[in-house]
């Protein structure tokens, strides 16, 4: 059975970590699959938007410490590899996604496995899922971008109390602080993403890629401008500008083809 899959429909890809014994952990095989999958889906004109989720109770784990200390005591340094080998590229990967990406977090999503539904655009959760910082228990640091994507959804403090004390946020804690965009009842965390990345994916999807790739940016206001500037410039030399404009005028729907 693999451990990643992949279901294309309505010009949505759904991305299911697959590990549900294991809490759907990150094993080696499991980060380079998915970082292999994430940029593919980057370059498939097709997909329109994306859903990344995870099957059985649980979100995503983190890191699989099974196989993480098995390798540390074998000796192996691959374990001391994988921040820059694995979970940075994909961050930055999914972060760098030029269509919308929604986390339905249908469970518990933990260490690096929160780090991914954090870098996602938007955060649909059940009522159930708690996120959870417990990096410092294992003596560990922040890591998979959490250090850059936390504090921007809550704030430093809420961020720093998160990672210092590893306690963890239920779903209703996660919605009133910003965590997460919206909150529904167990079970519906995968339709209702897949619901509302369809509506996205109807939308201006080259538009969409120019606001992430403003709202990303960090730097000095002037700087910033300036990222606004280009990307509204070329947001407003395509298609999908012309045909909502066109619509607005006309009064009718718009029909966006992302170009």
């Amino acid at each position: 059975m693999s451990d990643l899959l992949i279901e294309d429909a309505d010009r949505v890809r759904t991305i299911t970590l697959n590990r549900p014994e294991s809490f759907n952990s990150f094993t080696v095989a499991l980060k380079e699959r998915l970082l292999e999958v994430v940029r593919e889906t980057s370059a498939d004109d097709a997909v329109r938007a994306v859903v990344i989720t995870g099957a059985g109770r649980a979100f995503c784990a983190g890191q699989d410490l099974k196989e993480h200390v098995a390798l540390l005591q074998a000796g192996d340094p691959a374990p001391l590899r994988t921040v820059e080998e694995h979970y940075n590229p994909l961050v930055e990967a999914v972060v760098a996604m030029p269509k919308p990406v929604i986390a339905a977090v249908n469970g518990t999503a933990a260490g690096a496995g929160a780090s991914l539904a954090y870098a996602c655009d938007l955060r649909v959760a059940a009522a159930s899922a708690k996120f959870l910082m417990a990096f410092a228990n294992v003596g560990l640091t922040a890591d998979s971008g959490a250090s850059w994507t936390l504090p921007r959804l809550i704030g430093h403090g809420r961020a720093m109390e998160m990672l210092l004390l590893a306690e963890p946020v239920g779903a209703e804690e996660a919605l009133r602080t910003g965590m997460v965009n919206r909150v529904v009842a167990d079970g519906r965390a995968l339709p209702a993403a897949r619901e509302l990345a369809a509506r996205l994916a109807a939308g201006p999807t080259t538009a969409y890629a120019k606001i992430k790739e403003a709202m990303a940016f960090s730097g000095a206001l002037s700087a910033a401008l300036e990222v606004e500037a280009r990307t509204q410039a070329e947001a407003g030399a395509t298609a999908d500008h012309r045909e909502a404009v066109a619509a607005f005028v006309a009064k009718r729907p718009a029909r966006f083809t992302g170009r």
